[in-house]
C-alpha cells in the first residue's frame, strides 16, 4: 500500500533521472544533461518531499477526471445533467477540489520493453467521485527509455457512461528550476489553430481560429517572451499563455506536438502525443510567495506546462474532440517527453 511520501526513481544509463511521489503521481524532479554533460533539474517544484506535499499540488501531478476547464462545471451525457464543483473562477478545473492530483496512487514496479525501469500507478475512482458518473479504473505507466524518452501512458475504463481527460502538469525550465524565467526559451508548436478564451467565461468559447498573424503563432520556433510581453488581447487576459493548441493532422497516432529549446543551456524537449490538443501554460499565477528549488522564489513565467489532452470544455462542444467514455470502451492516451541537446 503506497503512502503519500513514497519516492520512486527512473534512471537510464545516460544519467537521465525522473523522480516522482505517490501523492498525485507528482513528478518532483527530472535531471537531464546538456552537450557539456552538465546536469540540471528541469521541473519547477520543491527541494524536499515534505515541501512538495505541503505546496502546490499541481506541480508535476496527474490531473483528472477532467483536466482543464468545464464551463460552469456542467455537462450532460445520455440526457442526464451533471453539476461538478466550481473551483476556478466560474468553472470546474482538473477534477475540482479533490482532483486526482491530491490522491495517493498505488505504485508498483513493472516490466517494460526498451525501458530501464517502469512503474504502474493505479487509482480507483468510485461512481459519483467528484460528482462524475461511473466507477473509473485508471492505470498510468511511467517509463524511461535509453533514448531519453519519458513515456506517460494512460488507460482507463468505466462502469457508466462518463467523461474523461487526463494529463500531467509538470512545468519545465530547461536552464534548470530556480534559474529565472522561460521568456528566452524558444517554442515551436505543430498547430495552425488554437481555441481562444473569453474574459467573461474565463475559458474557451468554442471557436477554433488560425494562429497566423497572432501572438499565438508558434508554427515556427520563437522566444516565448515575444508572446508573453505582447499586447495581444488573448495574452493580456491571462498575463501570458494559458491556451489550448489544436495539433495539426490529428488522427489518433503518436505525433510530434511541440519542441521547446533553451539557447543558454542548449537543452531541448520534444513532446509527442496521440491526443488532439496541447495546453500551453506559462505559470502566470506564480507570484514569488513560495520558495522553490535552489531556495529561489517561484516567479511568474518560471516554467512552461505542456499538457497533452482533449480540448477544454469538449463535453459541451459538439465540434470539439470526443471526451465521452462508455462501458466496454478503453480510454488511452500516450505522452512522450524526449530530452535532448
Amino acid at each position: 500500500m503506497s503512502i503519500a511520501s513514497d519516492v520512486f526513481t527512473l534512471k537510464n544509463s545516460n544519467g537521465v533521472e525522473v523522480t516522482f511521489i505517490a501523492s498525485g503521481g507528482q513528478i518532483t524532479s527530472i535531471k537531464v544533461p546538456n552537450a557539456a554533460g552538465e546536469f540540471a533539474d528541469i521541473v519547477i517544484g520543491y527541494d524536499t518531499v515534505e515541501q512538495a506535499l505541503a505546496g502546490d499540488g499541481y506541480f508535476g501531478a496527474l490531473c483528472g477526471r477532467y483536466a482543464n476547464r468545464i464551463v460552469g462545471g456542467q455537462f450532460s451525457v445520455d440526457g442526464q445533467d451533471y453539476q461538478l464543483d466550481i473551483n476556478n473562477g466560474p468553472n470546474h478545473l482538473h477534477g475540482g477540489i479533490d482532483g486526482f492530483n491530491s490522491r495517493i496512487w498505488e505504485v508498483e514496479s513493472v516490466a517494460s520493453d526498451n525501458s530501464s525501469k517502469a512503474y504502474k500507478l493505479s487509482l480507483l475512482s468510485p461512481d459519483g467521485d467528484q460528482k462524475y458518473p461511473g466507477e473509473l479504473r485508471i492505470e498510468v505507466i511511467y517509463r524511461l527509455t535509453e533514448d531519453n524518452e519519458f513515456f506517460i501512458e494512460y488507460i482507463a475504463e468505466t462502469t457508466k457512461t462518463t467523461i474523461i481527460n487526463l494529463t500531467s502538469h509538470a512545468y519545465f525550465n530547461l536552464k534548470g528550476a530556480g534559474t529565472g524565467t522561460i521568456e528566452n526559451h524558444k517554442l515551436q508548436i505543430n498547430a495552425s489553430g488554437f481555441t481562444p478564451i473569453s474574459g467573461e467565461i474565463e475559458t474557451v468559447t468554442g471557436e477554433i481560429i488560425p494562429v497566423a498573424g497572432s501572438a499565438m503563432d508558434f508554427s515556427s520556433s520563437k522566444a516565448i517572451g515575444t508572446t508573453c510581453n505582447s499586447n495581444d488581447e488573448q495574452v493580456k487576459l491571462v498575463d501570458g499563455i494559458d491556451h489550448n493548441f489544436v495539433i495539426d493532422d490529428y488522427d489518433g497516432s503518436l505525433r510530434l506536438a511541440a519542441v521547446l529549446s533553451d539557447p543558454v543551456s542548449g537543452r531541448n524537449l520534444k513532446v509527442f502525443t496521440d491526443q488532439p490538443g496541447i495546453q500551453i501554460y506559462t505559470g502566470s499565477h506564480f507570484d514569488s510567495s513560495e520558495t522553490g528549488k535552489l531556495g529561489a522564489p517561484i516567479i511568474k513565467w518560471a516554467g512552461l506546462a505542456m499538457e497533452t489532452q482533449i480540448f477544454p470544455d469538449s463535453p459541451n462542444k459538439e465540434h470539439f474532440p470526443n471526451a465521452v467514455l462508455r462501458p466496454g470502451e478503453t480510454y488511452k492516451h500516450t505522452c512522450v517527453y524526449q530530452f535532448g541537446y
